[in-house]
């Protein structure tokens, strides 16, 4: 870990998952002096496990002191914020850091544009916790659209859920955000920080659902013809069945061309604002 002083860093990631492996090289490329957590200490992190209900101090005396505290795991429901907060401040007496939470865009619900000062569900328990980090440390929130990256790649969830042709004639927007974007939102709010401030972070593209299926059966079934070895027989026939529901359901819904057009998408949101704030701009383009 990047931590000369190990009583001090920039900033402390508490739970070391898929985005810090797109964040800690960011960090060590910039020079960012960090420390993560992940609940059994592997490679070389600080084991630390959050646990709501516990007044033990001994965890919380652990990690080092930090100008920035990430909380990528979610908080939920009344009390979780402050107790978190309150515990981490008894024991790093003068640290006064600022707090950023990963949150997630599905606590807005408006079938339209949305954007982070659109009304959202405060009855959601990730929104109540977010409120009250914000609240009882004036802390910030990201919540982030559909995470991809690496690995983790859109055209790889249609067969979960995708299930029917009632299931995609459900299916409007699709809104995304890189692991190497969200890295890239974490330092820069680190670097220009909001108390008290909700974000609302997308990549500034409103994906048709019915397009990227459409997209991704013709790629497999143009692929296969050319390489037919490379391909089971159900592969292909699953991606000439997508391709048929977007067909009828265009036909059935009177849409003329994909993608769609924004009102038909139910839900869109507006992530313009982050991105204004911080002076920067989403690198990774559209999802392939």
């Amino acid at each position: 870990m990047l931590r000369p002083d190990p009583e001090h860093v920039d900033l402390l990631i508490l739970g070391a998952g898929w985005t810090s492996t797109f964040l800690i090289p960011l960090l060590e490329k910039h020079g960012i002096q960090y420390a993560a957590t992940t609940s059994d200490g592997r490679n070389g992190t600080i084991p630390f496990r959050y646990e709501p209900e516990s007044e033990d101090e001994g965890q919380f005396r652990r990690l080092p002191a930090a100008a920035t505290v990430l909380i990528t795991f979610p908080l939920k429901g009344r009390g979780q914020s402050s107790h978190l907060t309150k515990f981490y401040g008894k024991t790093h007496a003068g640290a006064n850091p600022n707090y950023i939470q990963l949150g997630a865009t599905s606590i807005w619900k408006g079938e339209s544009w949305q954007d982070e000062n659109s009304p959202y569900d405060a009855a959601n328990p990730r929104a109540i916790a977010e409120d009250e980090l914000m609240a009882v440390a004036r802390g910030a929130v990201l919540d982030l659209a559909g995470l991809y990256g690496g690995a983790r790649q859109p055209r790889n969830w249609v067969d979960r859920v995708v299930k029917s042709k009632a299931e995609l004639k459900a299916k409007g927007a699709l809104h995304l955000i890189h692991g190497k974007d969200v890295s890239r939102a974490i330092i820069a709010l680190h670097r220009s920080f909001t108390p008290g401030k909700r974000w609302l972070l997308c990549d500034l593209h409103t994906y048709d659902w019915w397009d990227l299926v459409q997209d991704w059966a013709i790629q497999v079934v143009r692929d296969a013809e050319e390489n037919p070895a490379q391909f089971e027989e159900s592969q292909v026939a699953r991606q000439k069945e997508l391709l048929s529901w977007v067909g009828e359901l265009m036909e059935e819904e009177g849409v003329r061309a994909l993608p769609r057009d924004t009102p038909l998408l139910g839900r869109v949101l507006d992530g313009r604002a982050f991105w204004k704030h911080v002076g920067l701009w989403p690198s990774q383009g559209r999802v392939g």
